[in-house]
């Protein structure tokens, strides 16, 4: 396409997957199908938390926020790139695009600081449970999991402010199946080296933060498994086990995406698919397939 110097992008072509309609529906029923199972079960385990007086321990009230979250997280990119499937012409407005990418990194922020705040909890109940109720209290709870969303707001916000200052007035479309803010930078008629370089250190001190804050931690407290008695050490290692499954799932592809340098990565499109669909919602089952208390609940829900 070509583009006169004064035309405004109003929006945004995605080239999604595959422009094959028989692969497109095959794809639209997975995903549908993941959805269906999957996003009741995250609503399972936040009435589940609810409910039981048992689970009303700081851990268990923060997987229920964890589950939210993911919850809203989910549902920024999936339900545009579902009915893309059914479209010949895959665009989204440009302020549409403004708010997912707005929205995706809000979201994806607050769930890494969430689980910073998640590590935190399971180093005082392990290393200081002396301590333990006054570390980590009601009020601690709600000030963590606020810090959280205030951290994802900042981030969010910044990368918002970052991009939608820039000016698009040529070509418009976006190999993928969302609003990627590294691949907006690049349509945008100006020099943006700046405003990339602005991004990449927003993103990178953000992942890379969490990411040795939590491996930190996480290893801190295996070692901690050498002075505990056997019957404490089955409980805490099961613990630390779903929390370093969650961090490499969870940091690993953010990581890919938004660490490395600015340039096309060919693996990016599928590693972004597992990163904004399919991990999100996966991990509170990886929590409760690791924790008896809760498995044993949800089923009494059942």
């Amino acid at each position: 396409m070509e583009y006169e110097n004064n035309t405004v992008v109003k929006e945004f072509v995605l080239l999604g997957f595959s422009q094959t309609h028989k692969v497109q529906m095959i794809l639209f029923f997975f995903f549908l199908l993941f959805y269906m199972i999957i996003l009741p079960g995250n609503v399972l385990i936040i009435l589940t938390i609810q409910g039981e007086s048992q689970l009303g321990t700081p851990m268990y009230f923060f997987l229920a926020n964890l589950a939210f979250l993911d919850i809203c997280y989910c549902c920024v990119t999936p339900p545009k790139m579902l009915a893309d499937f059914f479209s010949h012409q895959k665009t989204i407005c440009y302020n549409a695009c403004m708010a997912q990418l707005f929205f995706l990194h809000f979201l994806g922020a607050a769930e890494a600081f969430l689980l910073v705040a998640m590590a935190y909890d399971r180093y005082v109940a392990i290393c200081k449970p002396f301590h333990y109720t006054r570390l980590v209290n009601k009020a601690a709870c709600y000030v963590l999991v606020g810090a959280s969303w205030a951290g994802g707001f900042i981030h969010g916000i910044t990368l918002f402010a970052l991009t939608i200052a820039l000016p698009f007035c040529g070509p418009n479309i976006l190999d993928n199946f969302f609003c990627d803010v590294h691949q907006l930078v690049k349509l945008a008629c100006a020099d943006t080296h700046i405003v990339e370089l602005l991004i990449f250190l927003n993103n990178g001190v953000v992942i890379v933060m969490c990411s040795a804050l939590l491996l930190i931690s996480y290893a801190v407290l295996l070692l901690k498994l050498r002075t505990q008695p056997s019957k404490a050490k089955s409980k805490i290692a099961s613990t630390c086990v779903s929390h370093i499954i969650v961090v490499f799932v969870m940091c690993g592809p953010a990581m890919y995406i938004y660490v490395l340098p600015f340039q096309a990565v060919p693996m990016e499109k599928v590693v972004a698919l597992f990163h904004t669909v399919i991990f999100p919602l996966t991990n509170p089952i990886i929590y409760t397939l690791c924790n008896k208390e809760i498995r044993s609940s949800v089923w009494k829900l059942v």
